[in-house]
C-alpha cells in the first residue's frame, strides 16, 4: 500500500496550494452532505459525518460552508442533490487495476466522464467484479508523524482492532477492518494524538511495482479521472519506490 499512499497524502497537501483546491473543496463538502443524509445531523451519532467534516477542517474548508452541507443533506435547508454512489473498474497502463468510487447526482454523466478520462489515458473499463477482487475494504487512518514514534501509534491503536502501521515518511498509516475505523480513531483520540484524515478505504491485496514511465502515466490517468467532479476517489493497486518518486516530482 505504501506507494500508493505516500503519494495520495503528498498529492493531496499539493491539491491545497493549486488550482485544485476548489475541486477538492466540492467534494469535501458533498462528503459531508451525503454524510448527513445517510445517519443525520447529529455529529456524536454520526461517526461518518464526524470524519467528513474533521477532513473537510484540516483542508480549511470554511465553517458555514460545511454548516450548510450539514443542513442540505439532513433536510434542514434547501438544495441539496440526490447523490448515489457507483463503482467503476478498469485498467490503466500496465495492468494496474483500477476502482473508481463516483459520487453523483447524475449516473449518465459520471459514466461518460469515467469512460472519457480511462480511454484518453491508456486504461481500458472492465466488467463490474473483474477488478474489485484485487481489493480489501480497510479502515485507514493517516498521523501526521511529529514527535511520535510508530511504539506511540501502535500503542494507541493496537487494542482497538488495528491490524498494522505503516511508516509513510512524514506521516503514519494505520490499517485496521472497516468496521474496526471508529474504534481505532477513538483510541488515538484517547491517546492526544491527531490524525489527518480517517476514511473506509480499498487497499490492494497486490501491488503492481512502476517504473519512472509507468507512474508518470497512471499518475496523469488519475489526475484525468480526479478531475470529474462525480469522481470522489480512486484506488489503484501500483507501488512506486522513493527513487521514482522523486524523479517524478522532479
Amino acid at each position: 500500500m505504501s506507494g500508493h499512499s505516500k503519494w495520495a497524502t503528498t498529492k493531496h497537501k499539493k491539491a491545497v496550494i493549486d488550482a485544485k483546491r476548489g475541486k477538492l473543496f466540492a467534494k469535501l463538502i458533498k462528503n459531508i452532505e451525503v454524510a448527513a443524509r445517510t445517519g443525520g445531523a447529529d455529529v456524536e451519532g454520526n461517526p461518518t459525518l464526524f470524519d467528513a467534516i474533521q477532513k473537510a477542517k484540516k483542508q480549511s474548508v470554511p465553517n458555514k460552508n460545511i454548516d450548510s452541507a450539514v443542513k442540505r443533506g439532513a433536510g434542514l435547508e434547501a438544495g441539496g442533490a440526490d447523490y448515489e454512489t457507483i463503482m467503476y473498474e478498469g485498467y490503466g497502463p500496465n495492468g494496474v487495476a483500477v476502482l473508481i468510487e463516483c459520487l453523483t447526482d447524475n449516473r449518465n454523466r459520471a459514466a461518460s466522464d469515467v469512460r472519457v478520462a480511462m480511454t484518453r489515458n491508456g486504461g481500458s473499463m472492465a466488467d463490474p467484479g473483474s477488478v474489485s477482487y484485487l481489493f480489501n475494504r480497510k479502515g485507514v487512518v493517516i498521523v501526521p508523524k511529529g514527535e511520535l514514534s510508530e511504539d506511540d501509534v501502535l500503542g494507541a491503536v493496537l487494542d482497538a482492532g488495528a491490524e498494522e502501521v505503516n511508516d509513510l515518511g512524514e506521516s503514519f498509516e494505520v490499517l485496521s477492518e472497516a468496521t474496526d475505523l471508529v474504534a481505532v480513531r477513538t483510541g488515538l483520540q484517547e491517546a492526544g494524538i491527531d490524525y489527518d484524515s480517517a476514511d473506509a478505504n480499498f487497499v490492494p491485496t497486490m501491488q503492481v511495482e512502476l517504473d519512472e514511465e509507468g507512474a508518470r502515466k497512471i499518475f496523469k490517468l488519475i489526475d484525468a479521472l480526479e478531475d470529474s467532479d462525480d469522481v470522489q476517489n480512486v484506488f489503484a493497486n501500483f507501488d512506486v519506490s522513493d527513487d521514482v518518486m522523486a524523479k517524478v516530482d522532479a
